[in-house]
């Protein structure tokens, strides 16, 4: 199930502010303008971008992607997954898993089960999944913060762009007629900045955080779970070790009825 809130949050917030100002009069086309769309967005990703190297920007699509049409994160059902494992596992043997790794998606939890089936011990497994969890730490930490520079540079890009109108305007005061719209023009591009910083890059930043945290937090489940059905726990008992990462209130509706220990 994906997960396209943010999508649809972002466009609910332009709408707001075009129906505002067509509540106030104004007409939102006088925003559509070509030089200040291109100064402010143009001009924000790559003064934000200027500060990363080449390889990283490869995954700019993948984690604007992430941010308005990625996974949902369902802990639960992880909890699930997990306990119907260790099932598996305390009948049939932890070696009956392997049939299992075909079946499973999510490729963190197929390694931590392979080397758990490859009997490797507890140690050495916690040590490679914990080396995994940070990598992705940090690639989610850095995907974050180009949006985040993003929400930064937009509204000083509008203002560079509103300084710029304004000189334009100063140049022509021979002209009282057009001192108007051309003022007007002048501050679009400081329009666009601050919106496109406030309901644009920053929620995204905001949103790549929020699912990096669930992704880690549910990792860190998996690890758990994980290392109990390697010392041979009950379904029961991992659902219950897992339970431990939530709020009291999601751990009883997380254990399915009539599930078996």
């Amino acid at each position: 199930m994906k997960d396209t809130w943010t999508s649809l949050a972002i466009g609910g917030a332009l709408a707001c502010v075009f129906v505002a100002m067509f509540m106030d009069g104004s007409n939102p086309a006088v925003l559509i303008k070509p030089a200040p769309l291109i100064l402010v967005f143009g001009g924000t990703f790559f003064a934000a971008t200027a500060g990363y190297m080449k390889a990283d920007l490869k995954g700019i699509k993948p984690i604007l992607m992430r941010a308005t049409k990625g996974d949902a994160y369902d802990m639960e059902l992880a909890i699930q997954e997990m306990a119907r494992l260790a099932g598996i596992a305390k009948s049939s043997g932890i070696i009956a898993l392997d049939k299992e790794t075909h079946n499973i998606e999510d490729p963190f939890l197929r390694r931590g089960i392979e080397l758990a089936v490859d009997g490797t011990n507890s140690e050495e497994i916690l040590d490679v999944l914990e080396n995994d969890i940070s990598s992705t730490e940090a690639r989610h930490r850095m995907g974050a913060k180009v949006f985040a520079d993003m929400g930064g540079f937009a509204p000083t890009m509008g203002i560079i762009g509103t300084v710029m109108g304004l000189v334009h305007v100063l140049g022509n005061l021979s002209s009282p007629q057009s001192l108007g719209p051309a003022i007007g023009s002048a501050f679009t591009a400081t329009l666009w900045g601050v919106l496109s910083a406030n309901v644009v890059w920053i929620p995204i930043s905001n949103k790549l955080k929020r699912a990096s945290d669930m992704e880690v937090q549910i990792k860190h489940m998996e690890v758990e779970g994980l290392l109990a059905i390697q010392n041979g726990a009950s379904s029961r008992f991992v659902r219950t070790r897992m339970e431990s990462f939530l709020p009291p209130q999601a751990r009883q509706s997380s254990a399915p009825k009539g599930a078996a220990a």
